[in-house]
C-alpha cells in the first residue's frame, strides 16, 4: 500500500472538515484494514478489532480540528487505536498462560512438529499475556515495522521508555515461550 504524505494527509483532513464524503471513503480505504489488523494483534478478537477500528474513525470525525497537520495521519489513528485497545484490555479479563494451545499430536519437539500457523498462534497468545505497554511496543516495532521513534510518538512516551518496554517484553516472551520451545531457554536471564 502506498502511504500518503503528510501534505496529502493534510489535504484529506481539510476535505473531511468540509464534509466531503469521498474523503471519508478514501480515509477508510487507506487505513481501515491496517487499524483492524493492529487492534486484532492487540486484543485477539476479530469482531472487537473491527469495533475498535470503527471507534477510531468516529473519534477522527469528532476531533478533526485537533489533528496536527505536520504529523502523518496514520500515526494519530494508530495512537487512538492503541488507546482504545488498552481500554478494552483493561476491562476484559486477562488471558491466562494456560490458554496457549498445546499441540495435540503428543510428539516431543514442538518447534519441529507444529505448523507455522500454530506457532504463530502460540506466539500471538503469549504476546496477549504481556502487560499492555510491553505488548503495544512489541506490536508496533515487530509487527507494524515502526521505528522506536515512531513507536514512542504513537504511544506518547520517550524513545528510552520504548526501548525499556521492548527489552522487558522480549525477556518475558522468551520466558513464557521457553517451556514450549527449549531453544529459547539459553536466552532467558
Amino acid at each position: 500500500m502506498i502511504k500518503p504524505s503528510v501534505t496529502e494527509d493534510a489535504a484529506l483532513v481539510r476535505r473531511l472538515i468540509k464534509g466531503d464524503q469521498g474523503a471519508a471513503r478514501q480515509v477508510m480505504d487507506l487505513y481501515l484494514n491496517r487499524l483492524v489488523a493492529q487492534a486484532y494483534r492487540m486484543i485477539g478478537d476479530r469482531a472487537e478489532a473491527e469495533d475498535v477500528a470503527q471507534e477510531t474513525f468516529l473519534r477522527l470525525w469528532r476531533t478533526l480540528e485537533r489533528w496536527q497537520p505536520d504529523k502523518p495521519l496514520i500515526h494519530w489513528l494508530q495512537r487512538v487505536t492503541h488507546n482504545l485497545c488498552i481500554d478494552r484490555i483493561r476491562k476484559a479479563r486477562p488471558v491466562s498462560i494456560d490458554a496457549i494451545p498445546e499441540p495435540d499430536d503428543g510428539r516431543p519437539s514442538a518447534l519441529t512438529l507444529v505448523h507455522r500457523s500454530e506457532i504463530d498462534d502460540i506466539v500471538q497468545a503469549a504476546i496477549l499475556t504481556l502487560p499492555d505497554r510491553q505488548r503495544s511496543a512489541i506490536l508496533f516495532v515487530h509487527q507494524e515495522g515502526h521505528t522506536n521513534i515512531v513507536t514512542a510518538e504513537i504511544m506518547g512516551i520517550s524513545v528510552e521508555a520504548v526501548e525499556s518496554l521492548l527489552a522487558r517484553g522480549r525477556r518475558r516472551l522468551r520466558h513464557t515461550l521457553a517451556d514450549l520451545f527449549p531453544d529459547l531457554k539459553g536466552g532467558t536471564s
